[in-house]
């Protein structure tokens, strides 16, 4: 069930954020890109307008000299004109590079590099107009007009103000030389992009936290998004559950072929077979090369049979040690001395076939700690539950 945004009150995991990176998505400041904008322009305005202005001027005072052969042959007034449009070019190009790395620069500074074609990729589902109209009344909607409302109004309060303190000494320029007048006029105008600079800087400082606060309520999470993402990121515990109890199965079935190296099988007469193997110059303790439950089992069963390996009837430790045993790895401690009962009893039958010793009597049934049968765990389990 998708959760509501009220319930999204936490903050989103380090997952979630690379997810949203990689999608194109983090925090963007606009004013910090004007700022930008703006402010290397009219420094590099400012620092290459003299020499631009100087260039300009020579190339003027040649373009506008002439000699006779030129006036003969008008066709080089083409070579030129080229020539002309080539220092205006050079002129553009370093301006526009200069403003387009710096306005770069602003945007990774802000929400850092970016490598996601996603923002760019056509979506057809943003022509839906019912969309574009939810999206009107967002939150980042209003907060964008609410940013521009107080934006506008501290522009025009700042340009009211300046225009009306300098209305008057602006009319007095006419009455002034013009090469005076326009310095006059330049410095005005440098004064008030001043000022449209503080404002934007003002703006910026705000917006550009407000931009990452923005951008991390949108991406908060609920609990029940925590925990699916926990889920995907450690394994959902049922499948983790299935998949070991597959590798185990699989596992089991690959072992059957070990069952002719074991000493004997320990069996509950129809759910588990387990092969056990000793040797003392090896081992440090029996070891279960093979086990199994229900047809498996029985298989395990057939192959000891078929290989004269004894096959011995004990249900508690047989279901013991397919519980708590695996394969190839050392018997729990705790059934040591039951396991070396059943041994014990190997060995009398191995040397009795042979004609050493006389024939043993019945299998031996040893004591395995309750708490270790699968089954005495069910029957307490039923018991406690009954009334």
């Amino acid at each position: 069930m998708e959760s509501s945004s009220q319930d999204r009150d936490l903050p989103a995991s380090q997952q979630k954020l690379d997810k949203a990176r990689g999608d194109g998505q983090v925090a963007r400041s606009r004013d910090l890109g004007h700022l930008a904008v703006l402010g290397s322009g009219a420094l590099s305005i400012a620092a290459l307008a003299p020499e631009m202005l100087d260039l300009l001027k020579r190339n003027l005072s040649q373009q506008l000299a002439f000699t006779a052969t030129e006036l003969v042959k008008p066709e080089t007034m083409l070579g030129r004109a080229q020539e002309m449009v080539v220092a205006g070019l050079i002129g553009c190009i370093i301006f526009a590079a200069i403003i387009g790395a710096v306005a770069m620069l602003s945007a990774v500074g802000a929400g850092g590099w970016v490598t996601s074609l996603k923002p760019i990729t056509p979506d057809f589902s943003r022509l839906n107009p019912l969309k574009g109209l939810t999206q009107l009344v967002s939150k980042d909607k209003l907060t964008d007009v609410l940013k521009m409302s107080f934006i506008t109004a501290v522009l025009f309060v700042v340009a009211t103000v300046y225009l009306k303190s300098g209305i008057s000494e602006l009319s007095m320029l006419v009455l002034q030389p013009s090469s005076s007048s326009l310095v006059r006029l330049a410095e005005w105008l440098k004064v008030g992009m001043g000022l449209l600079m503080v404002v934007i800087l003002l703006v910026a400082m705000i917006d550009v936290p407000l931009q990452a606060f923005l951008h991390g309520s949108k991406l908060k999470m609920s609990h029940q998004e925590v925990k699916e993402e926990g889920k995907e990121a450690n394994g959902n515990p049922l499948i983790k559950n299935k998949l070991r109890q597959r590798q185990r199965e699989i596992s089991q079935g690959a072992s059957v072929g070990a069952v002719p190296k074991a000493d004997f099988v320990l069996m509950n007469p129809t759910h588990f077979a387990v092969a056990i193997k000793y040797d003392e110059k090896t081992m440090h303790a029996p070891q279960v090369v093979s086990k199994g439950a229900d047809l498996l089992a029985f298989k395990i069963r057939d192959i000891a049979k078929n290989n004269s390996i004894p096959v011995i009837q004990s249900p508690m430790l047989a279901r013991a040690l397919y519980a708590h045993a695996e394969i190839d790895q050392d018997i729990p401690a705790s059934l040591y001395t039951a396991v070396a009962q059943v041994l014990a009893y190997i060995y009398r039958l191995k040397a009795a076939l042979r004609g050493d010793s006389p024939m043993p009597g019945e299998p031996p049934q040893p004591f395995v700690p309750p708490e270790l049968d699968p089954l005495s765990k069910v029957i307490a389990n039923t018991r406690t539950s009954s009334p």
